[in-house]
């Protein structure tokens, strides 16, 4: 698996591990410009590092869905092009604005993803739709967020087994929100993400 140009693995008092360059943005080790991406705070950093073959070659347009205090989502828009990042909760989204400061590519929005239509006259189309929501309803925010991919664009998405159904078991959950996802998606790969993040599951697909 090929990492996207823009992300490297580097060493870390010892320890090597994924590594972009950028201001640092959540107290993460820096080197030589270096930024830590530690992907026990990141799916999309453990997808990576569990060798997912995520389609991600740098310089893509992104859609950030979940985009939190902006952990994540500040790594990709060191590598990525225009990079929308929708957050609906106003407390993160204080920080996510702190680290769109030192990126001219990061655009955040206080929305909220099970609604489209509030940012659909921002968000351009994009190469690549990113989520990585906490709550019932993945796959319908997946499939409601499609209409910005591009038809030879990538969902890549982590489902969380207990956002979606706190008592179910995880591989049932998994199953039921990829059939709701193959309404919209070709699933291509889908890889649990242990022992980074308990009940999830990355998900790789492209546009039915």
């Amino acid at each position: 698996m090929t990492l996207p140009e823009g992300v490297e693995r580097q060493e870390f008092d010892g320890d090597t591990g994924l590594a972009t360059r950028g201001e640092p943005v959540y107290g993460e080790p820096v080197r030589d410009g270096w930024r830590r991406w530690d992907p026990s705070r990141s799916k999309l950093g453990s997808m990576l590092d569990l060798g997912m073959d995520t389609g991600l070659s740098g310089g893509e347009t992104v859609l950030y869905l979940g985009a939190a205090a902006g952990t994540t989502v500040s790594h990709v828009a060191d590598f990525a092009g225009p990079t929308y990042a929708v957050e609906f909760a106003p407390r993160p989204m204080r920080d996510l604005v702190l680290a769109a400061e030192d990126r001219e590519n990061l655009f955040p929005l206080l929305k909220d993803a099970r609604d489209p239509d509030s940012y659909s006259h921002i968000v351009e189309p994009v190469d690549i739709l990113l989520q990585d929501v906490a709550t019932r309803g993945q796959a319908a925010v997946a499939v409601a967020n499609r209409r910005f991919l591009a038809d030879d664009g990538l969902l890549l998405m982590a489902i969380k087994a207990r956002s979606e159904d706190v008592t179910g078991d995880p591989e049932a959950v998994f199953e039921n929100v990829l059939d709701e996802l193959r309404e919209s998606y070709e699933i291509l790969e889908t890889t649990r993400l242990e022992p980074y993040h308990d009940d999830h599951l990355g998900v790789i697909a492209r546009p039915a």
